[in-house]
């Protein structure tokens, strides 16, 4: 089977290059899903959506980053279980026990 399978044809671009999903076992890489999570999450705007319903407390004057990038930022991370994120995640949650 060598003709590629587009699931989400119209995918944008990234720096340039056209994207094309296949699963053919070729060469893989491990941060394509992410490109494919991040171009799903931009198509269906999930991170404007879930913004919309929160209130932000924040002087808006002093925000440099809104509630829907921090949250598809967030989320990006998390789903690509990079370190950081699982790091961050466990400091926030739990406190220092005294």
């Amino acid at each position: 089977m060598t003709e590629a399978t587009e699931i989400l044809p119209g995918l944008p671009a990234v720096k340039g290059k056209p994207v094309h999903v296949a699963f053919d076992g070729g060469r893989l890489t491990s941060d394509a899903g992410i490109l494919l999570l991040a171009a799903i999450e931009q198509r269906l705007k999930i991170a404007e959506r879930l913004a919309a319903c929160l209130e932000d407390p924040r002087d808006p004057d002093r925000v440099r980053h809104g509630l829907a990038e921090m949250i598809r930022y967030r989320a990006l991370l998390i789903a690509g279980v990079i370190p950081t994120a699982t790091t961050a995640t466990r400091c926030a949650v739990t406190r220092p026990s005294r």
